[in-house]
């Protein structure tokens, strides 16, 4: 087991947009893995996406701790949304901060399995605001860039 750095709002890595994964590969995987196991050990994470641990490729990992699983995503790519809502996200890299969010409601997204085999996902609430939230760090930006209104997290959750 391998858990990562996490690393926090101010670091630059945060704010740089991410490269394409060019073969899922044995090295791939190692850090999909690790990826999941810092997930994990965080304890109050859904997803986790590369930049957030240093590393600049597309890589997410994503577990809404509800029975589905694990999911790995190499080279996400959202090809629909639809609707919008507003709801409070956290971030395992702005630990101490929630904001309200606008998002959209449903999405359609394109990806590699940690297998490299291509798929195709379709998701609704929690799920769709986790891609979301996830494919944004490989762009740079974090939930704080998008938030209306961001507020101290309460200490005891």
């Amino acid at each position: 087991m391998s858990v990562l750095e996490i690393h926090t709002a101010g670091d630059p890595v945060l704010k740089t947009v991410c490269d394409p994964v060019a073969r899922v590969d044995k090295k791939i995987r190692r850090t999909l893995k690790d990826m999941a196991d810092t997930l994990y050990a965080s304890h109050n994470g859904i997803g986790l996406a590369a930049p957030q641990v240093g590393i600049l490729k597309r890589l997410v990992v994503i577990d809404l701790q509800d029975g589905s699983g694990l999911l790995e995503l190499v080279n996400p790519v959202i090809t629909k949304k639809e609707g919008s809502q507003i709801g409070t996200e956290g971030c395992l890299s702005v630990p101490n901060f929630e904001g309200d969010v606008e998002r959209a409601t449903y999405v359609e997204v394109e990806y590699k399995d940690g297998k490299g085999q291509p798929q195709f996902l379709k998701a609704d609430g929690l799920l769709a605001v986790c891609l979301q939230h996830e494919l944004d760090h490989l762009d740079g930006i974090l939930f704080t860039d998008k938030a209306v209104t961001i507020m101290p997290k309460d200490p005891d959750e």
